[in-house]
């Protein structure tokens, strides 16, 4: 090999380590960013990761907003409506539109004992707005509802008719009535 084609190798070796390097820091940083979304029903079964950083979202229960005697943390519960709940602990100040029977989305893990530890709160911003996530959730848990024959009266709710159980519809169109 002559000289010319040695250097050559050396420039097409270093800049093939160097594109290696990028795509491994590339992917290193995505793998730490991400966070996905867990509806309630994976959280409940266990299928959401513990101590990771995820997205939950649904309804918050009727009943369920606790706030702490001394501080700022509360406790509530958000739920589908089909019998899948879960705890979420958050210490700081609430969104102005954070109420019972509101969409809700959580930033945050699950400690060892399944509670959501919740470092963001996001509600909907206005009366029509439902969290894309929360919004599959109920979609699916109507569908689920439908299969079993549970014969709840149905609402449409939203410009994209939504059909859900009238227990979830109610509570949105109260809220929408306020």
């Amino acid at each position: 090999m002559n000289e010319k084609q040695q250097q050559r190798l050396t420039v097409i070796a270093f800049v093939l380590a160097g594109a290696v390097v990028t795509v491994a820091l590339v992917l290193l940083a995505l793998e730490e960013n991400v966070n996905l979304f867990y509806e309630p029903e994976r959280i409940v079964n266990g299928t959401a990761p513990i101590a990771t950083p995820i997205r939950g979202g649904g309804m918050v229960a009727d009943g369920s907003i606790v706030h702490d005697e001394v501080g700022i943390g509360v406790r509530f519960v958000l739920t589908d409506y089909v019998g899948n709940d879960f705890e979420v602990y958050y210490q700081g100040l609430l969104p102005g539109l954070f109420r019972e029977g509101e969409g809700t989305l959580v930033i945050g893990q699950l400690d060892e004992n399944r509670v959501f530890q919740a470092d963001k709160v996001l509600t909907k911003h206005d009366e029509k707005y439902i969290p894309p996530e929360v919004h599959d959730v109920l979609e699916e848990s109507s569908e689920s509802a439908d299969a079993d024959g549970s014969g709840k009266e149905e609402v449409s709710v939203s410009d994209n008719a939504l059909s859900v159980p009238a227990t979830t519809s109610a509570l949105l169109a109260q809220d929408s009535a306020e």
